[in-house]
C-alpha cells in the first residue's frame, strides 16, 4: 500500500522582497509539517504552482486546475497537483502592487485560464490575488486529485458544515494498493465517494487520452519526428496555452517511447522564473506557455512543437534520423488507418454505412498498440544479442550492439545506431535483460508475436485486427473493472466564483490534521507490511532475429554453388592439391565478398584445426592467410557479422614451421585490419567468451560436452541445449535457496572466470597488435587508433587500416616521433585501458585487477621477443617466384630511363578490361612491371586471373600527355596487402592506377615520379622527344645557348615593358603579359615602320627593339621559303593574289599579298605573308593592328569560289575600334587624337574589305541578321549602317522571323558581319557606319574547355569502379562535363557563318586572342565550305595554315615545358578534330580521310613526337630552325621529324588514313545538324587496345602475327581458324579488317607469292575504281555497279541552319536548337529551288519517256580544283532543265541545272586544263544565281547552237 496524497500545501500571493511589482508564492500552510522519512517535501513548489509568474488581477478568474511533474534528485517524480483561485486583495497587499497592477493586466490574463466575463460586482479599484491548493503526490491519479482539491474548494465556497481539518487529515492519511488491478473506494468524510483502479501491470505506463489529443493537435508525421527525436537524444520544447495540455502532451509522447524510459530532464510544466533551463546541454522534454514564445526564438537545437498551431519547427542544425525503411511507411499507414478509418472508404462507389470511430480513450491504446508494434519490429531478437558477464550476486548483462544491428542488416542506420547508443537503451537492457524477472506486454510481444507481425506485413486489415488486440490488453490495464460505481463528489455550483466570498480560505488547524496523520501512522505500524508479490518466470528469448528487410546483396548473392567452390578450395589446399586450389582462387576471393561464403570459410576452418593447432607447410600457409585476409578486409570494425570474431581463434591455430624451434602464427600476417584495433570489438568478444564459460560453469557435467559450440557466434536455438540466459534465469530462481557459503563459492568462482579470460584476452591482443616486425614501428603509423580510444575509428572509411593514415603517419597518427615511439607502450596502453573497463564492468576484485596489469607489460614483452625470431626467420624464406617481366618493344630512337618496376595494375572504373557488360574474362588486375622512357610510360604485364591464360596486357601513354599524378594508397590484388601505388592519367584517355610491388622500395617509387616529373615538364622545348630523337641539332648549326644574348635580352624586355607601361598608361596593361616560353633564348625583330609610337599590343614591344637582335634579312631563304610556304601556295588556289614579280599585280584584284610581316614585326604570331585588300597600304596595317589584341589584325584567310565573299579572322578588339566609335560617338574628348587615329584605320581598312566584294545585291533583297533593331531600319531604304545581331538565343532569333511585321526584314543584307565576343561588344548602340553589321555571340573560353576536358576524362576513364555500374552514370557524368555542348556551340556559330559566305556575305570572325576559338571556327568553316580541305592534302593545308602559321599556342595548352606546368592541358585542337569528327559521321562519303586519320592527329598533337605540332607560331619554329629545315637535308630514313612526313609514308604503305567510301559531290557545302542529340561520343575517348597499347605508333602495334592454324607443329588436322576477339583486349580494325583492306592485302600477298613485286594499294584501288565508272550494263539500262553510288540522302545533306526564301527577302534561319530540322531536311533550300519547276512535271512523266528536246556532247570544268570532263548533255524544255550524264547510254543523271536559276550565257575563255585542240570560241558559260558553268563544245557551231537553243528556253519560259 502507498500514500495516496504524502503532502497538502496552501500557497498565496505574496509582495516580491526586492520591492519590483511582480509578487511571489508563500507557503502558507503545509501538512504534515515535518517530512516524512521516505519521502522529503520537494523545494520549489511555489514556482510550479503559478508557472507563469504570481500576478495581481483586476477581476475575478475562474478557478484553475492542472498537475505539475517535479523530479527528485533520485529520479522520482512527484506529481503536484494544483488548484488554483482567486481571492479580493487585502488593502495592505494592494498599496504595495497598485501601480503596477495596469501593467501587469494583460498578462496576468493570459496565464493560460479560460476567460468568463466578470459579472460579479465588484468594486472599481479592487484587485484580486491568487491562492493555490497543491496536493503532492508520488502516484499519478489526477482525477481523484481534480474531485479531491475541488471538493475542499466546494466545501469553502459553498460554506458546507463540513470540518476542512477532518478532510484534508482523510485525504493525507488514505492508502491505495500500489498495483495488480485492484480497486479501493474512499471517501473524505464529506459525504463523498471515489473509487481508485490500479493499473494491471506497473510497468506499462498509464496514458489515459493523452496520446490520441497529441496526434490530434500535431498530425502524425510531427508525432512521428518527435518520437525520433525523444528517441535519438533530441531536445523537445512543447508550447501551449493551457497547462494541462502542455502535461499531457509529455505524458503522451513518453507514452510511446515505452518500453524505453527516458532518463534525462523532464519537465512538463516549466515555470517562467527557470526558463534558462531551456539552455541546457543535455536532452530534455520540456513544456512552456505560450506567452514565452519569444523568450524560445534563439534556441538553435530545440526541437519547438506547438500544440495550439499544430506544427512541428525543427532547426536546420538538427538531423532527426528517421525510421529504418519500411517500418517508416508501414507505421505510417497504420497510424493514418487509426486515426482516419474513412480514408480507406473515401473513393468507393457506394460507401459502406459509417461504423462509428472508436472512443478517444480507446484510440490511444490503439496508436500506443502501433509503437508497441513499432518497437517489437525494431527490437525483434534482441535477447539472442544479450551477453551475460555474471549471473551472481546480480546479474551483469551486455548487449552486442553490432552483431544486433549486423544481423537485422541496419549497420548503416542512423536511427537504430543512435537509439543503441542512447541512455534509454541502455536502461532497457539493465531492466530488461534480467533474464529472470516478471513480464510485461511487450515481453510477450517481441517473444511469440514476431512471425504473426511479419505475415501480416501485407495485409492492413490483419494489422489493424492486431493493433486492436493489443489496444484491448492495454485498454484493460488501466482500467482492469469496467462496471465502476459512479463517483459521489461534492461540486461548487455554477459561477460560484463570482459570487462574493463572505471570508477568504480559512487557516486551518495543525494540531488536529496532525493529530489524524500520527493516528492513521501508528495504526499503519501496527498492521503488518503488505509484500507485494511479484510473479517472477524465465523471459522467453523469442525466435533468432532476420534482417528487417530482406536484402539481396548485390552481385554478392551467395548462392550453394559459391559455399561449394569455397569448400572444394580449402579441402584442395589441406590435401595438398596446390594447382587445383591456384585454380579455384579467384573464384573464392570473389565469393568472399559475399557474408554466406565468409561464414562458410570460417567454419571449413574449424574443422582443420585439432586441439587448436594445425601446422601447415608454407603453401598451404600462404593460401590459409590470403583466404582469411581477403576476409576482413571488408569488414567495418565493428564486426557486425561476426567473422572477425569466428576467425580469431583461428589465426592463434594456423602455423608454420619456419625452422626448428621457430613458429609462424596465422596471426602474424592478418595484422593489417581496422577490426583488431577497435575496442568495442573485443570487449564484444570478451563477453561472449564470458558468458560461454560461465554457462559451462552450471551446466551439468553431461551436458558439458558441447557446450563449446556456442563459441561460434552462430546461436543455432535447439531445445536439449539451454542458451546462457536460460542458464542465468534458472540461477537466479534458485539464488534465495541457496545457503551463504554456497552463495560465496559461485561467486568467487564466477569472478575467478572472468579474470582467467582476461589474461587469456591480454594475450590475444598482444598477438594481434604487435607488428611482425617491431622495430619499423609500422603499428604505430597504421594503427593511430592505439594512440587514443576515440580516435578509434579513424579508418572506418577505407578497407583496410593503413589507408587512413598512410599518407603522412608522423604529422598524423597522434605519436611525436616514428622512431622514437615505442610499440610495446602503445600496445600495453590499448590492453590495460581494455583490461580496466571490462574488469570494472564485471565485478573482477581490485586484487585481482592489479595483479593483471602487472601482468601486461611482461605478456607484451615476451611476445614481442618470440616474434623477433620469427621476423629473422621468415625474412630466410625463398622468396614467392614472380612471373618474369615483359620488356616492351620501342620506337626507333626511344631509350629507356627507369627500368621496370614491378606494379600492379588495377582496374579504374572502365567495364572493359574486368569483363563487365562486354563479357569476357578480367584482363584487370594484371601483374607486370611499369618502364619509362624518354617518349612513353608503358606497363606490360599478364593478368592475375589464371582464367586468361597468357595473355599480354599492354597499357602506354606518351610522357608528354600526363594530365595528373597522385599517389594513392591500395591493396594489392593478390595478397591484398596495402600498398603505396600512383595513379597517372593522361589527355589521351589512359589511366595507369598501379599498386607498387612490396619489393619496390618507397625511393624507387619516389625517383620514378620524379623522372617522369622532368621528362613531362623539361625546361625547354627542345629537351622535347621530338628534338632528342635522333640527331638534336645538325653539326652545321650550334644549339644556341643563352649566353651570347641574354643579359642584354633580360634587360631589354624589362626596359621594353616599362616603356609600354608608360607609353600606354591605360587599361591594356593591367592584361595579363603573355610572354612567349623561353623568351632569353630568343632574338627579336625589328619594326616595319617606326615612324608611329609604341604600339598597343599584349607583347614585348616591337617597335622600340633594336635592329641588332633581329632576324637576319641575310637569310636569302626566308622570303623565298615563305613564298613556299603552304598557306601561299593555298592563297593561289583560291585566287587571292600571287607573289612572283613576273606577273605585273592586276589592279583590279580586289587583295594582295603583303609581305608586311615577313620579319614578325608587326604581329609575332601571325605568319610572314598575309593577304590584306589592295587599297591599303603596307605602313598603314600598323597602325590598323593596334585596336587587335595581340596585334591580330584582320586578314583573309579564305574566298568563296561562287559568291566571291571572304572569310577573315582577327584577334577580338580592344576597347578602341569599332566598338569604341559605337559607345563614344558624339563626345571626342582631347586624348582622343591618337586613338581615333588608329581606329579611322580600322574604319578604313573595314570599308577596304567591304568595297573589294562584288556587289550584287539581289533586286529582291537579301536577309540581315538582324531580327531585333526595327528602330534603326528606316523603312525599306538601305542605309549604311552598322547593326548589332545577338545569337546568344538562337530560337529567339528564329521565332521573331516567324512573327515579326513585314517592316522587321532588311531589304539589304550586310555587306560583312563581324562575329565577336558578347562581351567585347556590351553597350553597343547602332550609330550610322559602313555596310558591316556585329554579331555579339556568348563563346566559352579556353579555362571552360580545360574543365570540360577535365570532367570528360573523368567520364570516360573513372578512376574507380562506379557505385551503379551501367551506362547511367557513365551518361551522366557525361552530360556534367557540357562537352558536347562546346562542341554543339562551335558547330553552331561555323554553320551560321557557312551560311552568311554562302549567300554572299564577308564575315570576320573576331574571337578572344584571335587563336583559339577563332582558329577552331575558321578551320571548319573553310571545311564545311570547300572540298578541297575535306582531302588528305587540303586537310593538311588547312592545320598548316590556319593553326601552324596563324599561331595557335600548341606549346602553351599542351603545357610542354616546365614554364607551362602551371596553365595545364587545354584541348582547343582536340576539340576541332572533334568537330570534324561529327561532321564525317554525318557526311562520310565527303571525307578522304578516315576516322583514325583524325584520332592519330589528336593523339599525336599532344605526344611530342613529331615536331610540327610543337612551339606558338612561326617565328619561334624559324627561330629554332624548324620551319625551313626539311629543304637543305633530304635525310635518309632517320625517324620522320614532320607529323605529314610519317603519314605520306605510311600512307603508301597501308591505306589506314584513307576513307573508301569517298565519294564527293562538286559543290557541296555541308551544313550539320548541330542538337546535343546528334552527336555522338568519340570513341577515341572510351575504345583502347589491351593487347598491344595505343595504336598510333604504328610501328609498335604491328606486332608478329600469329601463325595460320594449318601449320600445327603435331601435324594434326587444323581445328578451327575461328578466333575469340574481345572488344578491350585487341585491335578491331587489325583483327577484323574491313572488306576492301582485306582484299587489298590478300591482293599483296598473292603477288609477293607468285614473285612480283606489290603494287602500291592506291595504284589498285584507283584502277578498281576507274572500271567501275566505266562500265556500263550489257542491255544499256540500269545504274552501273558501282561501289560508291549512295543512296541516303540525309548523309549527303544534313542542314543546321539554312536560308529560306521570303516574298520579301531571305531570312537566316536557325533551326540549331530544335530537332525540327530534322524534317527540314529534304525541303532544304537547293532541292526547293531545284525542284521549283520540275516537280509540276513529275507527276505525269516517267523516267522513261524523257523529253530530250536537244542532247550532245560537252566538256565541263568541275569545281574547284578539278579538270575538265566530257560529259552527255540533255536540254529539256518541258522540265526546264539542263541535264548530264557521264555518256549516252547512261540512265542515272549526273546532275541538273534548273533554267529557272540561269542569269545570262555569255561567251567563255579557255582556262586551265581545258581541252587543247578547241577553238577558243567553242567555249561558252552559263552563270546561275549558284555559281558560273564552264563549258566548251567540240567546235564552234555546235556551241552557237547550244547557246542559240538555251537562249530560246529562257525566252519561252
Amino acid at each position: 500500500m502507498a500514500r495516496l496524497a504524502d503532502y497538502f500545501v496552501l500557497v498565496a500571493f505574496g509582495p516580491h522582497p526586492r520591492g519590483s511589482g511582480e509578487g511571489q508564492g508563500q507557503i502558507l500552510q503545509r501538512f504534515p509539517e515535518k517530512d516524512w522519512e521516505d519521502n522529503p517535501f520537494p523545494q520549489g513548489i511555489e514556482l510550479f504552482c503559478q508557472p507563469s509568474g504570481w500576478q495581481l488581477c483586476p477581476e475575478r478568474n475562474p478557478p484553475t486546475f492542472f498537475v505539475a511533474v517535479l523530479t527528485d534528485i533520485n529520479s522520482e517524480r512527484h506529481y503536484c497537483a494544483c488548484l488554483t483561485f482567486w481571492e479580493p486583495v487585502e488593502p495592505t497587499q494592494e498599496v504595495v502592487c497598485t501601480e503596477d497592477a495596469t501593467k501587469r493586466e494583460e498578462e496576468a490574463c493570459e496565464g493560460g485560464q479560460a476567460q468568463l466575463s466578470p459579472t460579479a460586482p465588484a468594486q472599481p479599484g479592487q484587485l484580486f490575488a491568487p491562492k493555490t491548493l497543491v496536493l503532492v503526490s508520488r502516484l499519478d491519479h489526477m482525477e481523484v486529485f481534480r474531485n479531491s482539491l475541488g471538493l475542499i474548494y466546494a466545501i469553502h465556497v459553498e460554506g458546507l458544515n463540513v470540518c476542512l481539518e477532518n478532510v484534508i487529515g482523510n485525504l493525507l492519511t488514505c492508502t491505495v494498493p500500489l498495483a495488480g488491478g485492484s480497486q479501493r473506494t474512499i471517501s473524505l468524510g464529506a459525504g463523498d465517494r471515489q473509487v481508485i483502479q490500479t493499473p494491471l501491470a506497473d510497468s506499462l505506463p498509464v496514458s489515459r487520452c493523452s496520446v490520441a489529443l497529441l496526434f490530434r493537435q500535431l498530425g502524425i508525421t510531427n508525432v512521428l519526428s518527435l518520437f525520433c527525436a525523444a528517441l535519438t537524444e533530441h531536445k523537445v520544447l512543447f508550447l501551449s496555452r493551457s497547462y494541462q495540455r502542455l502535461a499531457d502532451a509529455c505524458r503522451g509522447l513518453l507514452a510511446l517511447l515505452f518500453p524505453l524510459r527516458y532518463s534525462f530532464t523532464y519537465v512538463p510544466i516549466l515555470p517562467a522564473q527557470l526558463l534558462e533551463v531551456l539552455s541546457t546541454p543535455t536532452p530534455f522534454i520540456i513544456g512552456v506557455n505560450a506567452a514565452f514564445q519569444a523568450e524560445t526564438q534563439e534556441l538553435l537545437d530545440v526541437i519547438v512543437a506547438d500544440l495550439d498551431g499544430g506544427t512541428v519547427t525543427v532547426p536546420e542544425c538538427v538531423h532527426i534520423p528517421p525510421l529504418p525503411e519500411p517500418l517508416q511507411s508501414q507505421t505510417h499507414n497504420v497510424l493514418s488507418m487509426v486515426l482516419d478509418p474513412e480514408l480507406e472508404l473515401a473513393d468507393l462507389a457506394f460507401p459502406p454505412p459509417t461504423t462509428s470511430a472508436s472512443s478517444l480513450k480507446m484510440q490511444d491504446k490503439e496508436l500506443r498498440a502501433v509503437f508497441l508494434r513499432l518497437f517489437a519490429q525494431l527490437l525483434q531478437g534482441y535477447r539472442w544479442c544479450l551477453h551475460i558477464v555474471r549471473i551472481h550476486p546480480e546479474p551483469v548483462i551486455r548487449f552486442h550492439k553490432a552483431a544486433f544491428l549486423g544481423q537485422r542488416g541496419l549497420v548503416e542506420d542512423d536511427f537504430l545506431m543512435k537509439v543503441l547508443e542512447g541512455m534509454a537503451f541502455a536502461g532497457f537492457v539493465s531492466e530488461r535483460g534480467v533474464p529472470y524477472r516478471s513480464t510485461d506486454l511487450f515481453d510477450e510481444l517481441v517473444a511469440h508475436e514476431v512471425a504473426r507481425m511479419r505475415a501480416d506485413e501485407n495485409h492492413p486489415q490483419r494489422v489493424l485486427r492486431h493493433v486492436q488486440e493489443l489496444a484491448e490488453q492495454l485498454y484493460k490495464n488501466e482500467n482492469p473493472y469496467p462496471a465502476v460505481t459512479m463517483h459521489k463528489v461534492q461540486r461548487p455550483g455554477e459561477a460560484s466564483h463570482l459570487r462574493r466570498t463572505p471570508r477568504p480560505f480559512p487557516r486551518l488547524d495543525e494540531g488536529t490534521i496532525q493529530w489524524i496523520v500520527d493516528q492513521a501512522a501508528a495504526k499503519m505500524q501496527s498492521a503488518p507490511p503488505a509484500v507485494k508479490a511479484e510473479r517472477k518466470t524465465t523471459v522467453p528469448s523469442g525466435p533468432p532475429m532476420t534482417a528487417i528487410l530482406e536484402r539481396c546483396s548485390g552481385p554478392h548473392i551467395n548462392s550453394a554453388r559459391r559455399l561449394e567452390v569455397v569448400r572444394n578450395c580449402i579441402s584442395y589446399v589441406f590435401e595438398g592439391k596446390m594447382l587445383e586450389a591456384k585454380k579455384l582462387l579467384p573464384a573464392v576471393l570473389r565469393a568472399l565478398k559475399g557474408r554466406a561464403a565468409r561464414r562458410c570459410l570460417a567454419q571449413e576452418l574449424h574443422l582443420h584445426v585439432q586441439q587448436n593447432r594445425a601446422v601447415l607447410d608454407h603453401q598451404q600457409f600462404d593460401f590459409v592467410v590470403r583466404m582469411m585476409n581477403c576476409c576482413l578486409q571488408d569488414c567495418t570494425s565493428l564486426d557486425e557479422h561476426g567473422i572477425a570474431a569466428a576467425l580469431l581463434p583461428l589465426v592463434t591455430a594456423f602455423c608454420r614451421k619456419l625452422s626448428p624451434g621457430v613458429t609462424q602464427f596465422a596471426y602474424s600476417c592478418v595484422q593489417e585490419h581496422v577490426v583488431w584495433s577497435t575496442p568495442q570489438f573485443w570487449e564484444a568478444m570478451f563477453y561472449g567468451d564470458v558468458q560461454t564459460h560461465i554457462r559451462a560453469l552450471y551446466l551439468e557435467p553431461s551436458e558439458d560436452g558441447e557446450s563449446p559450440s556456442q563459441e561460434f557466434g552462430e546461436a543455432q536455438y535447439q531445445d536439449d541445449q539451454r542458451s546462457a540466459l536460460d542458464v542465468a534465469s534458472e540461477q537466479r530462481r534458485l539464488w534465495p535457496t541457496l545457503s551463504r557459503e554456497k552463495q560465496q563459492e559461485l561467486v568467487q568462482k564466477e569472478e575467478s572466470t572472468v579474470f582467467s579470460q582476461a589474461i587469456h584476452y591480454a594475450n590475444r591482443m598482444s598477438y594481434l597488435l604487435l607488428p611482425l616486425d617491431s622495430s619499423k614501428s609500422r603499428l604505430l603509423r597504421e594503427r593511430a587508433g592505439l594512440g587514443d580510444l576515440e580516435s578509434a575509428s579513424n579508418s572506418l572509411i577505407t578497407n583496410s587500416m593503413a589507408g587512413s593514415v598512410a599518407e603522412s603517419y608522423d604529422t598524423e597518427s597522434g605519436f611525436e616521433d616514428a622512431e622514437t615511439c615505442d610499440v610495446a607502450g602503445a600496445v600495453v596502453r590499448f590492453i590495460n585501458r581494455f583490461v580496466d573497463k571490462v574488469c570494472t564492468e564485471s565485478g573482477v576484485t581490485s586484487d585481482h585487477l592489479k595483479g593483471l596489469h602487472v601482468m601486461v607489460p611482461d605478456i607484451v614483452q615476451m611476445h614481442i621477443e618470440t616474434l623477433e625470431a620469427v621476423h629473422r626467420e621468415s625474412k630466410r624464406l625463398p622468396p614467392i617466384q614472380k612471373p618474369k617481366l615483359l620488356r616492351p618493344r620501342l620506337l626507333p630512337g626511344e631509350e629507356c630511363v627507369l627500368d621496370g618496376l614491378r606494379v600492379y595494375l588495377l582496374p579504374d572504373g572502365r567495364e572493359a578490361g574486368v569483363g563487365g557488360s562486354g563479357g569476357g574474362p578480367a584482363l584487370l588486375p594484371a601483374e607486370g612491371a611499369v618502364f619509362l622512357t624518354t617518349y612513353r610510360v608503358i606497363f606490360t604485364g599478364m593478368p592475375t586471373d589464371p582464367l586468361v591464360g597468357e595473355q599480354v596486357v599492354v597499357r602506354s601513354f606518351p610522357v608528354a600527355t600526363l594530365t595528373k599524378e597522385k599517389r594513392i594508397s591500395v591493396q594489392t590484388p593478390v595478397d591484398q596487402l596495402l600498398q603505396d601505388g600512383l595513379q597517372l592519367r593522361s589527355c589521351t584517355f589512359q589511366l595507369l592506377k598501379m599498386a607498387f610491388d612490396e619489393e619496390v622500395g618507397s625511393d624507387s617509387a619516389e625517383l620514378f615520379r620524379k623522372q617522369l616529373h622532368k621528362l613531362r615538364y623539361p625546361p625547354d622545348i627542345r629537351g622535347t622527344f621530338a628534338f632528342t630523337l635522333g640527331l638534336a641539332y645538325t653539326p652545321g648549326r650550334p644549339a644556341r645557348t643563352a649566353k651570347d644574348k641574354g643579359p642584354s635580352l633580360r634587360t631589354l624586355s624589362r626596359n621594353l615593358v616599362k616603356n609600354a607601361k608608360k607609353t600606354i598608361g591605360r587599361q591594356y596593361v593591367t592584361r595579363k603579359k603573355y610572354n612567349p616560353p623561353g623568351l632569353e633564348h630568343r632574338g627579336q625583330p625589328p619594326s616595319e615602320d617606326q615612324e608611329d609610337e609604341i604600339s598597343v599590343s599584349e607583347e614585348l614591344e616591337p617597335s622600340t627593339l633594336t635592329p641588332s637582335s633581329a632576324l637576319k634579312p641575310s637569310d636569302r631563304m626566308t622570303m623565298s621559303s615563305l613564298v613556299e610556304r603552304a598557306c601561299c601556295r593555298d592563297y593561289q588556289r583560291l585566287g587571292l593574289g600571287t607573289l612572283s614579280s613576273s606577273l605585273s599585280r592586276a589592279k583590279s584584284e580586289p587583295f594582295r599579298i603583303s609581305p608586311v610581316n615577313r620579319m614578325y614585326a608587326i604581329c609575332r604570331s601571325y605568319p610572314g605573308l598575309l593577304i590584306v585588300p589592295q587599297s591599303i597600304q603596307d605602313n598603314a596595317l600598323q597602325r590598323v593592328s593596334r585596336c587587335y589584341r595581340q596585334n591580330r589584325f584582320p586578314v583573309v584567310c579564305w574566298r568563296s569560289g561562287r559568291s566571291k565573299a571572304v572569310l577573315l579572322r582577327s584577334g577580338g578588339l580592344h576597347g578602341k575600334g569599332v566598338v569604341g566609335l559605337f559607345k563614344a560617338q558624339n563626345a571626342p574628348s582631347p586624348g582622343q587624337a591618337q586613338a581615333d587615329s588608329s581606329s579611322l584605320e580600322q574604319e578604313k581598312y573595314l570599308q577596304a574589305v567591304v568595297n573589294s566584294m562584288p556587289r550584287y545585291a539581289d533586286s529582291t533583297g537579301r536577309n540581315t541578321l538582324s531580327g531585333f533593331s526595327s528602330a534603326h531600319m528606316g523603312g525599306h531604304v538601305p542605309s549604311p549602317r552598322a547593326r548589332v545581331t545577338t545569337l546568344s538565343n538562337p530560337m529567339a532569333t528564329s521565332a521573331s522571323r516567324r512573327i515579326a511585321p513585314r517592316g522587321f526584314l532588311r531589304p539589304q543584307r550586310a555587306a560583312l558581319y563581324i562575329i565577336g565576343d558578347k562581351a567585347q561588344l556590351k553597350g553597343v548602340r547602332p550609330d550610322p557606319l559602313q555596310q558591316w553589321e556585329l554579331v555579339p555571340i556568348e563563346v566559352f573560353e579556353a579555362r571552360q574547355v580545360k574543365a570540360s576536358f577535365k570532367k570528360l576524362l573523368k567520364a570516360c576513364v573513372p578512376g574507380c569502379p562506379a557505385a551503379e555500374p551501367g551506362p547511367a552514370s557513365f551518361l551522366r557524368s557525361l552530360e556534367d562535363s557540357e562537352w558536347l555542348i562546346q562542341i554543339h556551340k562551335l558547330l553552331q556559330i561555323s554553320v551560321l557563318v557557312v551560311e552568311l559566305l554562302d549567300s554572299g556575305s564577308s564575315v570576320l570572325v573576331s574571337l578572344e586572342d584571335g587563336w583559339d576559338i577563332t582558329t577552331q571556327v575558321v578551320s571548319l568553316v573553310q571545311l564545311l565550305s570547300d572540298p578541297f580541305y575535306r582531302t588528305l592534302e587540303g586537310f593538311r593545308l588547312l592545320v598548316e595554315k590556319e593553326w601552324l602559321s596563324f599561331g595557335h599556342r600548341f606549346s602553351h595548352r599542351g603545357a610542354h615545358t616546365l614554364a607551362g606546368q602551371s596553365s595545364g592541358f587545354t584541348p582547343v585542337f582536340l576539340q576541332f578534330l572533334d568537330c570534324v569528327h561529327q561532321v564525317h559521321l554525318q557526311f562520310p562519303m565527303e571525307f578522304e580521310f578516315s576516322q583514325f586519320y583524325l584520332k592519330f592527329l589528336g593523339y599525336h598533337h599532344a605526344s611530342r613526337r613529331f615536331r610540327t605540332f610543337l612551339l606558338d607560331s612561326d617565328y619561334e619554329r624559324i627561330e629554332l630552325g624548324l620551319l625551313y629545315e626539311e629543304k637543305g637535308e633530304r635525310r635518309g630514313q632517320l625517324a620522320c621529324r614532320s607529323v605529314w612526313e610519317y603519314v605520306d609514308r605510311l600512307s603508301k604503305r597501308t591505306p589506314m588514313f584513307y576513307n573508301y567510301t569517298y565519294a564527293p559531290e562538286d559543290t557541296e557545302v555541308l551544313r550539320p545538324y548541330s542538337n546535343v542529340s546528334n552527336l555522338k561520343v568519340w570513341d577515341f575517348y572510351t575504345e583502347e587496345t589491351l593487347a598491344e597499347g595505343p595504336p598510333y605508333d604504328w610501328e609498335l602495334a604491328q606486332g608478329p602475327s600469329e601463325p595460320p592454324e594449318e601449320e600445327r607443329p603435331d601435324g594434326g588436322a587444323p581445328q578451327s581458324r575461328r578466333r575469340v576477339v574481345w572488344p578491350c583486349y585487341d585491335s578491331r580494325p587489325r583483327v577484323q579488317p574491313d572488306a576492301i583492306s582485306r582484299l587489298l592485302e590478300d591482293l599483296q600477298r598473292l603477288e609477293t607469292e607468285l614473285g612480283r613485286s606489290p603494287e602500291r594499294w592506291k595504284d589498285t584501288w584507283d584502277r578498281v575504281k576507274a572500271v567501275q565508272r566505266l562500265e556500263g550494263r550489257p542491255d544499256g539500262r540500269g545504274t552501273p555497279s558501282s561501289l560508291l553510288v549512295s543512296s541516303v540522302p540525309h548523309h549527303r545533306r544534313s542542314l543546321g541552319v539554312y536560308l529560306q526564301e521570303g516574298p520579301v527577302g531571305s531570312t537566316l534561319s536557325l533551326s540549331l536548337d530544335s530537332d525540327q530540322s530534322s524534317s527540314s531536311t529534304t525541303s532544304s533550300s537547293r532541292q526547293a529551288a531545284r525542284r521549283s519547276t520540275s516537280t509540276l512535271y513529275s507527276q505525269f512523266q516517267t523516267a522513261e519517256s524523257e523529253n530530250r528536246s536537244y542532247e550532245g556532247t560537252l566538256y565541263k570544268k568541275g569545281a574547284f580544283m578539278k579538270p575538265w570532263k566530257a560529259r552527255w548533255f540533255v536540254l529539256d524544255k518541258t522540265k526546264h532543265q539542263l541535264r548530264y550524264y557521264d555518256h549516252r547510254v547512261d540512265t542515272e543523271c549526273k546532275g541538273i541545272i534548273d533554267l529557272a536559276e540561269v542569269e545570262a550565257v555569255a561567251p567563255g575563255t579557255p582556262t586551265m586544263g581545258a581541252p587543247k585542240t578547241v577553238d577558243e570560241k567553242a567555249f561558252f558559260d552559263v552563270k546561275t544565281t549558284r555559281r558560273v558553268y564552264n563549258f566548251c563544245a567540240q567546235d564552234v557551231p555546235s556551241a552557237q547552237q547550244w547557246v542559240d537553243r538555251i537562249q530560246s528556253c529562257l525566252s519561252d519560259a
